[in-house]
């Protein structure tokens, strides 16, 4: 499974709230049944978080992580979640994973982010815009959620 994650996984594995799914998860993808899609973007974001969130993904080799970047397409579609009022224009950062992940066709979104990304009205949201402009339903879910797969 190609799993996308935001910067919110990665610094779970340290949060006190979420490190024991999140730990559970990156193993996971240690054995091999879970790929890890990153972007850009989740790089840019993790320049700015403490040195052991920021390395955390270096434990990873090559064959256990796809590296996808920010097209025209996915910031035109960010936008659209935005001017479809999913949520307000200070969450654009939270638009630009849920378009990346849609625009590269993962198989599940994961994130501890509740309020802008991994919430019912907001799943439905992107996916109502997602189906508007012809691109398929993206799944979103914690972590936790996906562990059983």
């Amino acid at each position: 499974m190609r799993i996308y994650v935001d910067t919110s996984v990665v610094g779970g594995y340290f949060d006190d709230d979420f490190a024991v799914e999140t730990k559970q998860f990156f193993e996971k993808v240690e054995s091999g049944d879970f790929s890890l899609v990153v972007s850009d973007l989740l790089r840019a974001e993790l320049e700015q978080a403490p040195a052991r969130v920021r390395d955390y993904l270096s434990r990873f080799s090559g064959s256990q992580i796809e590296e996808v970047i920010r097209t025209d397409e996915a910031l035109d579609l960010a936008d659209l979640y935005i001017a479809g009022k999913v949520v307000g224009a200070t969450s654009l950062a939270d638009c630009r994973h849920i378009a990346i992940a849609t625009i590269n066709k993962v198989d599940v979104l994961v994130s501890w982010n509740f309020k802008h990304i991994v919430n019912l009205k907001r799943i439905r949201g992107y996916n109502s815009v997602n189906l508007k402009n012809g691109f398929a339903m993206l799944e979103i879910r914690t972590p936790k959620e996906i562990l059983d797969l």
